[in-house]
Order: structure tokens, then sequence, then C-alpha cells
């Protein structure tokens, strides 16, 4: 759902809005966006891209950004997914002019600087083994580390001082090391650290490492430069760190004199389902799921706390400032939904934040883009800001999903007087679908804000009405087709015995007592009809085209899919193929060929229901092409430029088409063709 609105509160009264004083450096308000592996760095470095994405968050209004999430200090500290190499001096010119381009906005700036120790992938960088303080395998990234010895020790420690340097010398106002599941919190875990010399055994002892990393840096960039934790404060698992094994190891950095705060974090993140649920977990947790428990590590501990996970709605954050759990709250993957969160909550428009609904999409592949803010970590091609159109049109969009109401709140914002038709009786379209799963509700947030922006923009919004192609009028100089998709069944042999997975969602079948889903795309539908007839009673076999379960999903939704199914009782038998349906008896008999062994097999089921994805509806686009100007073509150069689309050649109106009207995909791609498409019509 929408953010509700909440009463006004002035700036001067607003905790959110308060200054934070940290030793010498006063942070204008009590908003900040933690460190996070964003996926756009160049050769090692943070280029131009990646300095636009966080200084869109500069200019927004919050007053932190930190950055590299798992920036490498050492060589053999590496991922595939590019980080940030802190140990090439070259890094500290493009901190110089990322510090600069920060803080002319009036925010500060600060870098995580790390060692994955055992996290790290053999294969990956300069291919050098991973180290770490025992031969402990990590689950998630699979490496079998070597065990460091002294020498490792304090070449490892000197890197993490030089890095710490080198981020001073780029203008940087402070760091952050990383002392969760990395190689400081890899000693500090009992799990992991099964030493018996030194830097094993007591928690004092296994703090050793940890300590000097700490002291090296403050002898490094002195008392003027702000150096914190990132910190696990509980790692809720048999044998592993407790809640009063954090207080006391936060006890013994504090007692040290070289931290400046902590940066809570809670759990684990050696597996996939850990690090969806306890670093980042998305809409199938709750809001702010330990809050609670940063809070209470807050009172115990005499530095400043800081605390992000899943803190979506500025409701949660006052509330965690007013109540004294946090002294900032940090709104990381808010941020990533809407950069300008903190300027439009000064101007009194807290309602028109758009929200973060914990789709995860921002860490998938593709991170960090949002699943419903194309613009984001795309900066330099699609600017957030719409501008004004030099032209006023008048503009009809047919459609009224994620794709049309998105086309419609760009031409609006451009100042194009806008009507939006939607033929049923709901905004939505297959969001309506999709949010039907039990841990996708939230979805619905990206049609209640776009709802919302066009009620205030004024377009006319028109439901149940479809728009036929022999009533469009001359009053219309641009049609944008977003009519979507219908379900793509045509292709199986015996397709008039099958059911597709919009008639399962919608209510218009039944599946009855059991009942075969088929998944042909790897997305969330066919699993979202098979929870559904399962909750129902059904018994549900499930048949996957793919050799994983959720093949196209970010991990984040593939391990909650998982979950689920074990949940349900479901077991997915992957790699097969839907050859033919046909009836045998009263009952229907289904053919699936392995793709591995080429062999056939048979089932027969009382139902069999489809996931293919969809084919365009797009039967109005084809009516309408002959009588507009462009033939409904798309100047696909002008679009990759950010140039308008020409005019047209002939009379009458342009004509567009956008989202699943032009081939089956997902939200963000339908988001996406009506961004880059309306914000230059």
């Amino acid at each position: 759902m929408a953010q509700a609105v909440p009463a006004p509160e002035s700036s001067a009264t607003d905790p959110l809005l308060q200054p934070f004083r940290l030793k010498h450096l006063t942070l204008r308000n009590r908003i900040m966006s933690t460190s996070h592996a964003s996926g756009l760095t160049e050769g090692g470095m943070p280029g131009e891209r990646y300095q636009r994405y966080h200084e869109e968050k500069a200019r927004g209004g919050l007053a932190l950004t930190m950055f590299g999430g798992s920036s490498n200090v050492s060589p053999d500290s590496a991922w595939s997914l590019s980080q940030i190499d802190l140990y090439d001096e070259q890094v500290v010119e493009h901190f110089r002019r990322f510090s600069r381009r920060i803080h002319a906005h009036g925010a500060a700036l600060m870098c995580q600087v790390s060692h994955v120790g055992g996290r790290g992938e053999a294969y990956a960088g300069a291919a050098l083994p991973p180290i770490g303080p025992s031969p402990v395998r990590e689950t998630l990234h699979r490496a079998f580390a070597r065990e460091m010895d002294e020498r490792d020790i304090a070449r490892v420690v000197a890197d993490f001082a030089e890095a710490a340097a080198r981020c001073k010398e780029g203008g940087l106002d402070g760091i952050e090391t990383f002392a969760g599941a990395h190689l400081i919190g890899q000693f500090l875990s009992p799990v992991t650290n099964r030493r018996t010399d030194r830097f094993g055994g007591s928690l004092v002892n296994r703090c050793r490492f940890g300590l000097m990393v700490h002291e090296a840096i403050r002898r490094r960039v002195g008392d003027d430069f702000i150096v914190g934790m990132r910190f696990v404060i509980d790692e809720a698992g048999p044998g592993r760190l407790g809640f009063e094994d954090g207080l006391e190891i936060a006890a013994i950095f504090e007692a040290s004199g070289t931290v400046d705060f902590f940066n809570a974090i809670y759990g684990r993140i050696d597996t996939e389902l850990k690090l969806a649920v306890d670093c980042m977990p998305g809409m199938a947790s709750a809001e702010a799921p330990f809050l609670a428990r940063a809070g209470a590590f807050r009172q115990r501990v005499g530095l400043p706390v800081f605390h992000a996970t899943r803190i979506t709605s500025l409701a949660t954050a006052r509330r965690a400032i007013r109540d004294g759990l946090l002294d900032m709250v940090a709104m990381t993957r808010a941020h990533i939904a809407d950069p300008a969160l903190v300027a439009k909550l000064a101007r009194g428009e807290e309602g028109r934040v758009r929200p973060c609904v914990g789709a995860t999409h921002c860490m998938s592949a593709l991170r960090p883009t949002c699943l419903h803010n194309p613009s984001t970590g795309h900066e330099q091609a699609l600017p957030h800001a719409v501008e004004p159109a030099p032209v006023k049109r008048r503009v009809l969009v047919a459609g009224g999903g994620p794709a049309g109401l998105e086309a419609a709140r760009v031409c609006a914002e451009r100042g194009h007087t806008v009507r939006l038709c939607e033929a049923s009786a709901r905004l939505g379209g297959q969001v309506l679908l999709a949010a039907q799963a039990s841990w996708r509700r939230e979805l619905m947030g990206i049609v209640d804000w776009r709802a919302q922006e066009l009620e205030r923009l004024g377009v006319e919004v028109r439901l149940d009405a479809p728009v036929e192609a022999d009533a469009v009028e001359d009053d219309a100089d641009v049609v944008i087709v977003a009519t979507g998709g219908v379900p793509d069944l045509a292709w199986i042999e015996g397709a008039e015995h099958c059911t597709s997975v919009h008639d399962i969602l919608t209510g218009v079948v039944r599946a009855g007592a059991d009942a075969i889903v088929y998944d042909g795309t790897g997305r969330h539908a066919g699993l979202t009809a098979a929870e559904a007839i399962a909750r129902e009673g059904g018994q549900v076999a499930f048949f996957a085209l793919d050799g994983h379960l959720a093949m196209e999903m970010a991990y984040s939704e593939q391990v909650i899919w998982r979950r689920r199914a074990y949940e349900l009782g479901i077991e997915p038998r992957l790699d097969r193929r839907l050859e033919r349906v046909e009836r045998a008896g009263n009952r229907l008999r289904v053919t699936f060929r392995n793709e591995l062994t080429d062999v056939a097999e048979e089932h027969e089921t009382g139902r069999i229901v489809v996931e293919h994805g969809t084919r365009p509806a797009d039967a109005l686009f084809h009516a309408l092409a002959d009588r507009s100007s462009n033939g409904g073509a798309v100047d696909e150069a002008a679009l990759l430029a950010g140039a308008p689309q020409p005019e047209g050649e002939g009379e009458g109106f342009r004509l567009f088409r956008i989202g699943d009207a032009v081939s089956s995909r997902n939200i963000y791609a339908a988001v996406l063709d009506a961004f880059r498409l309306c914000r230059t019509l």
C-alpha cells in the first residue's frame, strides 16, 4: 500500500529533520543511506555513474550517504561482483571528485572498508586464495579459506590502515569497518574462529584482530576523522554470538577509544536465506524487523548507534528517532526508490514519497535499479526530474497497468493534458494478480502511488472504459497503447484443455482437488498460482521448464519461493517441457519431455494450469497504426539518446505501445518503457 499521509509536522519539530553531532561532524538531519554493493564500479573505481547515483541522494536532502559496501583493502579480498579496490592508489582522485560533489549538496560521505576473508571467491579478481581465521567453508560463497598466519594478520592490518588513509586523503568524512560476517566478524564469531592461539578461544582473544585493525586505522588517520563499525549485535543462532556477547564486544571496542559509532546489524549472511531475511529482507518480512533489538543495543552502549534493515516508511523512521531507538536512521532502499525522500519531507510532501515496496529488484543482477523507479542507477541517461514540455499535447493512454500509469504520470508532469482509459474496474493490470501471493501484497504500492500522483496532477482516469479504435477522436495528439498481454496458451497441443494462471488468480476458475501447474517462465506467476491452489487445499504437482526454481528472479526472491514451496509441500519437477494435453475420461493426460534425457512422461490430473507469459494484447495498436502519423514506430536511436520522438510524416496522432503490449516482460520493463518514452514527449 502507498504510505498513509501523516499529520503534518514542521521542520522545527520533526525529529527526523534535527541535526546530529558526531564528534566534530554535524549531520544536517537524522536520515542516512548505508554502504551497499551497488554494482556500479568501473575497474574497481567509483566513476561517474557510481557518483551520480549517490549525488542524487545528497541533492535529495539526506545527511549522510555511505558507499562502497565491502570495499576491498587487499587483493585477496575479492568477489565476482565488482567492489571498490581501496588498495589501489588511483582511488584517491576518484574520492576527491566524489567528496566535492556530495559536500556541494550539504551531505557527508563515508566509505565502508573491509576484507571479506573466508567469504571471498577463489576465482574472482586476481584469483588469490581466500583467507580467514580458520579453514571454514561458507555455504553461500563456497570457498575453502586458508588459515591466516601472523604475517597475514600483520599485512591485512596494515592494508586496513592504508585504505583508511586513502579515504581521508580523498576528502571523505569518515569510514566504517565491517564487523559482521567479513574478516573482522569471522575472528569475532566462535563458528568461524576455531583458533587456539592468541587470536582464538576467549572472547577477548577473538577481539584482538579487530582491535589491531582499529588501532592501526586510528594511528594512521588521527582523531579528526570518523571511524565506525558495521557491527553485528546478535548472530541469532546456536553456538553463535548472542546479544550479550555483542554487548561485551562493543564495550571492548568502545573502551579502546578507536570507534566513533556502531552501525547495528542483526543475524547472519552466510546462506542465501539468511542474506535475504536477516541482512536485506524484502516484502516477505515485516517492516523494520530488528529495530527493537537495535534500540535495546543503543540503551546499553555509550556510542551513537545507526541502523538499517527494511526501514521503508518515514513514520517508522520518525519513531526510531523520537523514541530514542537510534541516533541516525538508515533508509537505504527507500532512497533507491525515491532519492528525494528527505526533500519531500522537508517541503511537507511526505505523502508524495515514492514507496519502497520491498521487491528486492535492487538486489538483482541489475542492481541498484528499482522496480518502479527506472532512473535509479541510470542518472546520466534518465534523470529523476521530469522537465516541462516546450509544447503541450493531448495524450490518450489506453491501459491502467504499471506501464500505462507511469506513462500518464510522466506525461502529466510534462504539462500535457492526459486521459487514461482502463478496460476493467480497477487500476493495476497484472500487479493485481501478482499481489495475491502471500508475501507480495506490498506490490500494490506501485499502483497506489501512481494513482495518487495522477489525481494530484489532474489526469482524467476512466475505469470500465476500453478504448475502441473507431472511437479514438482527433482530439488526441499522442496515443499510447499500454493494453498489456493475454495468457500465451495457443502453442500447446490441446490448449483447449488448459487453464491459465490468470484464470486461477482472478477466481474465474477453481482448481479442484488436484492440479498440475506448469511454469514455462521462471517468474512469479506460476508459483503464485501453485500457492493459491495449495492454500485452498488442492494437491499441486509443479513442473518447470528450467533447471532451477524461479529461474528469472533475483536470489532474494528465489529463496523465499523455495522456502514457501517446502512449507506448502510442493516438490518441483524441473527440466520438463510441456508437449501435449488430452482428455483421459473425465481427467486430463499431460505429456512432458525431459529437457536433459529427452524422455517423454505422462501424468494424469484434474486440471493443468499453464504459465507461459503473455502475448501482446495489441489489437488496438494495429487498428490505429495506419491512422497514425508515425505508423506506431519508435525511433530507437532517439529513445536511447534521450531525444524526442520524431513528429511523424503524415496527418493524425502519433502512436506508441509500451509494456506487455510489446512483449511479455516484468514491471521494471513496463515502467522503463513508459518513462524512457514519455520523458521527452
